[in-house]
């Protein structure tokens, strides 16, 4: 009996998870904006910041999981 054999790489797969955890938290950033802003329509400002930081925070891991996945290779 023949094992199968595993073509391709194993980062893509770690990337594509890290890209749904990254993909998960932006959507919960601006799901929490959105309901923050529903229920305090005053406090938009100092939410919309906040939210941006969050969001860069996020998109760069996202961005540093990109690029890690081709230097392992």
């Amino acid at each position: 009996m023949v094992p199968m054999l595993i073509g391709g790489s194993i980062n893509t797969i770690g990337y594509g998870i890290a890209t749904l955890g990254s993909a998960l938290g932006v959507a919960w950033i601006f799901a929490s904006l959105i309901n923050g802003t529903a229920r305090q329509p005053e406090a938009h400002k100092p939410m919309f910041q906040a939210t941006m930081i969050g969001f860069a925070v996020v998109e760069a891991l996202a961005l540093f999981g990109f690029v890690l996945a081709f230097i392992a290779k």
